[in-house]
C-alpha cells in the first residue's frame, strides 16, 4: 500500500457517503411531496423540482466526479467528458435557479400575501419551473457539446487524454457565472432581506398593541426567522461562492488555478445539493412527519393516519409570518385498498 492509499481510500468513503446522502435525502423529499397531497403547494412544487435536480446531481454527476477525483484521471472517454461536464453545469445551475425561485415565492407569500395566489398561480409556477430547467440546458449542452465554451483558449497547454478538464474562455466564464450564480444570488439576497424587514416590522406592530408576553414571543419568532434566513443564505454562499469566484478569475490569470483547488471548490458546491433537503425539507415539521411515515413503511397501510401540520414550506414556529395549521389524514394506498376489496 502506497503512502497516499489511506488518503485515497478515505476520500472515496467520504465521497460515497456524500453521494448516498444526496440521493436518499432528495428522493425522500420527492416521494413525500408526490405522495401526500397536503404537501403539494406552490412553494413545494419548487422544492420538489429542486430535489429532482439535486437527486440527479447525486446520481449522474457526483459518482463520475468521485472516480476522477480519487483516481486522478478520467476513465470514461472524451465524449462522455463533454456530456458529464454539460450535466454538471446544467444540474447545478438548475439547483441554484430553484433556490432563487423559492426565495421569490416566499417574498410574495410574506410581503404581499393578498396577491400571492394571483402572482404564484399554477401556470406561473409551472412556467418558472420550466425556466429553471430550460435556461441551464441552454447554457450547458449547447456551448459545451459544440466546444464554444473553450473557443480562444488554444494557447493553453492541452491536458492529457486521460484527463477531463473543464476549460472555459473569458466570455463564457463571465456570462455563465452571472446567469448561473450571481443573478440568482442577487434575487435571493433581495428577497430574504425584504422578508426579514417584513418580519421585523410586524414584530414591532405586535409589540405596540399587545401584552409583554406576546411581545416576547414576537421577538423570539423574529430571532428564529433571522437565524433561519442566515443559515439558508450562509450555506448557499459558503458552498458556491468560492467556485464561481475562481470560475470568473481563472481565465484572466492564465488558468493558473491548481487542479486541487478546483476539485475542492467543486465538491463544496456538490455538498450544497446534499444539504438542500435538510434546509428546505427536514427543518419543516410536515416533511419530518411524512419522512417518518415513509421510512416506517407505513404509507400503504389503510389503518395508518398522520397529522401533517402547516402546509407552508416554512411553517416551523418562528419562521412564517402567516403560519397556519391543519389536521389532515394520510390517503390510503390504492393498491392496499384494491387488495382488501378483492379479498373480501
Amino acid at each position: 500500500m502506497t503512502p497516499l492509499a489511506p488518503c485515497v481510500y478515505s476520500l472515496g468513503k467520504v465521497s460515497t457517503a456524500g453521494i448516498v446522502c444526496t440521493v436518499v435525502g432528495n428522493f425522500l423529499v420527492v416521494l413525500a411531496i408526490a405522495y401526500y397531497k397536503q404537501l403539494q403547494s406552490p412553494t413545494n412544487s419548487f422544492v420538489m423540482s429542486l430535489a429532482v435536480a439535486d437527486c440527479l446531481v447525486g446520481l449522474v454527476v457526483m459518482p463520475y466526479s468521485m472516480v476522477r477525483t480519487v483516481e486522478g484521471c478520467w476513465l470514461f472517454g472524451a465524449l462522455f467528458c463533454r456530456v458529464h461536464s454539460s450535466l454538471d453545469v446544467m444540474l447545478c445551475t438548475a439547483s441554484i435557479f430553484h433556490l432563487s425561485c423559492i426565495a421569490f415565492d416566499r417574498y410574495y407569500a410574506v410581503c404581499n400575501p393578498l396577491v400571492y395566489h394571483l402572482k404564484m398561480s399554477q401556470g406561473r409556477v409551472a412556467f418558472l419551473i420550466v425556466v429553471c430547467w430550460a435556461v441551464p440546458l441552454l447554457i450547458s449542452f449547447g456551448p459545451i457539446m459544440l466546444g464554444l465554451h473553450k473557443a480562444g483558449v488554444d494557447m493553453v497547454p492541452m491536458p492529457p487524454e486521460d484527463a477531463c478538464v473543464f476549460l472555459v474562455n473569458r466570455v463564457y466564464a463571465v456570462m455563465a457565472s452571472l446567469v448561473a450564480f450571481y443573478l440568482p444570488m442577487g434575487i435571493m439576497l433581495a428577497a430574504y432581506w425584504k422578508i426579514y424587514k417584513a418580519a421585523k416590522r410586524q414584530a414591532m406592530q405586535i409589540s405596540d398593541s399587545s401584552k409583554k408576553q406576546r411581545h416576547r414571543n414576537a421577538m423570539r419568532r423574529e430571532r428564529k426567522a433571522a437565524k433561519t434566513l442566515g443559515i439558508i443564505m450562509g450555506v448557499f454562499l459558503l458552498f458556491w461562492l468560492p467556485f464561481f469566484t475562481v470560475n470568473i478569475v481563472d481565465p484572466f490569470i492564465d488558468y493558473s488555478t491548481g487542479v486541487e483547488v478546483w476539485e475542492i471548490f467543486l465538491w463544496l458546491g456538490y455538498v450544497n445539493s446534499s444539504l438542500n433537503p435538510f434546509l428546505y425539507g427536514f427543518f419543516n415539521r410536515s416533511f419530518r412527519r411524512a419522512f417518518m411515515m415513509i421510512m416506517g413503511c407505513r404509507i400503504c397501510l389503510r389503518e395508518e393516519h398522520t397529522e401533517v401540520i402547516g402546509l407552508n414550506l416554512f411553517a416551523i414556529r418562528g419562521w412564517s409570518l402567516y403560519d397556519f395549521a391543519m389536521n389532515v389524514r394520510c390517503v390510503p394506498c390504492q393498491v392496499w385498498t384494491r387488495y382488501k376489496l378483492v379479498s373480501n
